[in-house]
């Protein structure tokens, strides 16, 4: 088993990407989320990483306004969006991960475009295939 300092973020991270701008509504965001069967989308606009949106925002979007009201996604995207990089060590970013409480960190190169993400999922899938380490 590889020791876990040593694996990148770019060997677990999705890269088909599903973006929205931040004039999308939330409406087409939801039709998003569902029709990929996906639990976050990426805000961008020039192609650079401005926020993200997850199905976690649409309980909040639902408690606080009327969904079908063509609200539009920067009412409610996450803008304070905590970040990493393909060679962040995934050791790292499971730690940020716990720290903030998060589910999903965008993984966006040194211009701020985003190139992939990393979700929980990822870390499931991960554990779930990785083989026992040998010496224990």
């Amino acid at each position: 088993m590889d020791d876990i300092d040593d694996i990148f973020v770019a060997r677990l991270m999705t890269t088909d990407l599903h973006t929205v701008t931040p004039g999308t509504l939330v409406e087409d965001a939801a039709a998003v989320l569902l029709d990929n069967d996906i639990s976050s989308v990426l805000v961008v606009e020039d192609d650079r990483l401005v926020g993200i949106l997850t199905t976690t925002d649409f309980v909040d979007i639902v408690a606080k306004s009327q969904p079908k009201a063509e609200t539009a996604v920067d009412r409610y995207m996450s803008t304070d969006t905590v970040t990493a990089g393909a060679q962040d060590s995934i050791a790292t970013v499971a730690t940020t991960m716990v720290e903030h409480g998060i589910h999903h960190i965008p993984v966006v190169d040194d211009d701020g475009m985003a190139i992939g993400i990393i979700t929980t999922s990822d870390f499931a899938a991960y554990v779930s295939t990785a083989e026992p380490n040998a010496s224990i």
